[in-house]
Parts: C-alpha cells; structure tokens; sequence
C-alpha cells in the first residue's frame, strides 16, 4: 500500500495556488480553480481535484486551455441562454455559467442554459450546489470532447466519455440532495488514482485493450488504453447517450465521433434546467413532503456492514468533515507528477513542496 501525504487544507491551497501562477491566471481566476478543486478532494473526489493540474498544464502548453477567459453569450431570449466557454478554465466558466443562470431563473422562474466550449468544468456537482444554496433545483446534461474513454453496452472500444449527470434539489430545514455521477461506472480519474496508488480496479469496470475485462487500472491510463463501462450495464449506456446529445449536440455543438488525436485538452458542452421549486404550488406542502420522504428513506433498517441509510450528497459532505479535520490524502506518484507540471509552468517545484510543508519529504 502506498504511503500517502496527508496535507492540511491551507498548505494544499497555498501550494496550487502557486502552481496555478504559472498558467499566467488573475488573482480571480487562481482562487476559483483552487477553491473547486480543492473542494472535490475535500468530498472525497480525488479524481476531479488538484490531480487534473497535471492535464491541465499539457492542455495550456499545447494551446487547448486558455487562461483568463470569459463565458460568451450568443444567444439570450429571457429564459434561455445559450453560451460559450471559449476553451477557458472550466472552474471559472461554469462559475459564470451558473451565476447567469441562477439570476435568469430567480428573476422568472425557470432558465435552461446551453453551456459550449468549455475546459474541463470538473466536479458537475458543485454548480448543483450553487444551485441549491439559491433554493433552486438544477439538472445538468454534460458531454466529454477528449479521447474516447467508454465502451457502448455490448461494444469491445471506447466510444465516448464518462459524460457526467448531475441533480441538484434543495429540502427545506434540512441539507439538499446532491447527486452527481459519471455514466461510466468510474470516473476516469479513479483509474487514474488506482493506477497512481498501485491499487487494483474492482471487476466490471474496465475492459483491456483487446475488449477483455479486466482489474489493471493501467488500461484507462497508459497505452494501450481499453475502456471503462457504463454503470447499470444498458441503463447507463442509455443516459449517456443521452448527456451526449443534450450536453453534446445540442448545448455544445460538438459530440465524439472519431478517436482522440491525442491533445490533453478536455472540453465539455452542458445543458443545464434550472427552477425554482416554489413557483410550481404550494410551498409549506412541498417542503413537508421533502422532508417526510427523506426521513422515511433513511430510517430503513441497515444492512450489516452499513451504520446507516445515507441519501446523495450526504458521503461528501461527511468526506469533507473528515478531511477538513485530518487533512487531505494525497500519493507520492500525483505530487510528483504535480511537481513536474509546475516545472513545466515555470514555478519552483522546491517552492511547492514548501508551501505544502513536504520540504522534507
């Protein structure tokens, strides 16, 4: 088993905040990009957290990630919006993206947001969160533009990404349902993490290079790659299909039709329905109902193993207690790769590790 760092919050921030200077961000833009991936490691998310940095860094020097950009607007009629992220920090778009959002269906009621373009936009749950901290509901349909990484149900090859689904529903008197997954039954970060931390995959998540399941995380990292599968087998394949076309052809303009050309840049299209439950009826019953069904879910007895009945959102933010208090785990193999990339950016690797306080390790 590897041993693993274990990083205070505030060290971690100060040390990707000055790896994120090499980018050649503004102040604005550094804070946005850390706080977000910060949180995913926080939620217990570690592969859309400060591990992406390396991508990231490729991505800008081969000129598929622009620092400093801003979201677009080419289409505004009231409640619909339609978006570009013109390839800027994912981070920063869909913070904009929502923040246009919210304000639209607030104002009216209801807003649907057709986001294209952007970088990678990470953990889709934190704009549910965003979201639900306004008392609105959200629904985001996201699509992946990079190397195909997923098999269809019954393919042997990767035909597209883990296009991410996300749902976001505020209860009134008590913590939101959050729930945010990937179609595929990881995300490919998590093999990324496995293949990093000399862990095996568990079966039914991946296939080799030859279409052949297998346990080495190795074949969604390095070549030759193979492909992860779809959760719940066709049902997943379903929704992702779906996210491709909504998130993809429709909000995007873009969808995976051909194998990846071998760029580190990651950009997503997302369709996102936003709106305020309370416009809809009678809000006094909609919060008790809310509340009634929760608790009548979590009073389930447990099965043996399991303290209690969890509901969505509620592992992350137990995760980010946890971490908050301890710090945040992170492998040998992902801070050296971290170092390399901050090389690469021009900043002081001695510089990182000593703002992490691993001067000494």
């Amino acid at each position: 088993m590897t041993t693993m760092h274990s990083i205070p919050v505030e060290r971690l921030r100060a040390a990707v905040a000055e790896l994120m200077r090499g980018f050649g961000s503004e102040a604005g833009e550094i804070d946005l990009v850390t706080d977000n991936l910060l949180q995913a490691n926080l939620t217990g998310h570690d592969s859309h957290g400060i591990g992406m940095l390396p991508r990231y860094a490729n991505a800008f020097l081969e000129g598929g990630l622009r620092p400093n950009a801003h979201v677009l607007t080419r289409l505004d009629s009231g409640t619909l919006l339609a978006l570009d992220g013109q390839a800027g920090f994912g981070q920063v778009i869909g913070f904009e993206t929502m923040q246009l959002g919210i304000e639209r269906a607030k104002a009216h009621g209801s807003c649907i947001v057709a986001l294209a373009n952007a970088h990678h936009l990470c953990r889709i749950g934190a704009w549910a969160e965003m979201a639900v901290a306004q008392g609105l509901v959200s629904v985001h349909f996201v699509n992946v533009i990079s190397r195909p990484i997923v098999a269809p149900w019954g393919g042997r090859d990767a035909r597209f990404g883990t296009n991410p689904f996300a749902v976001g529903i505020p209860v009134p008197g008590r913590e939101p349902i959050v729930l945010d997954l990937a179609t595929s039954v990881i995300a490919q970060g998590k093999a990324r993490v496995a293949y990093n931390k000399g862990e095996t995959l568990a079966p039914g998540q991946l296939l080799d290079n030859h279409g052949l399941p297998t346990s080495d995380p190795k074949f969604g990292v390095v070549e030759p790659i193979g492909a992860l599968r779809t959760f719940g087998e066709h049902k997943g394949y379903g929704l992702a299909l779906v996210c491709e076309l909504l998130g993809g052809a429709l909000a995007g303009g873009m969808t995976v039709h051909a194998p990846g050309s071998g760029q580190q840049r990651v950009l997503n299209g997302m369709l996102t329905i936003l709106f305020d439950p309370r416009r809809l009826g009678d809000a006094t019953l909609y919060a008790a109902e809310m509340q009634a069904f929760v608790d009548w879910v979590k009073a389930s007895p447990p099965q043996p193993g399991v303290d209690h009945v969890r509901v969505a959102g509620e592992p992350e933010r137990e995760m980010r207690a946890q971490r908050l208090a301890t710090g945040i785990p992170v492998d040998p193999t992902t801070w050296n790769e971290l170092l390399a990339a901050a090389a690469k950016l021009g900043r002081d690797p001695a510089e990182i590790n000593r703002l992490a306080g691993l001067a000494g390790a």
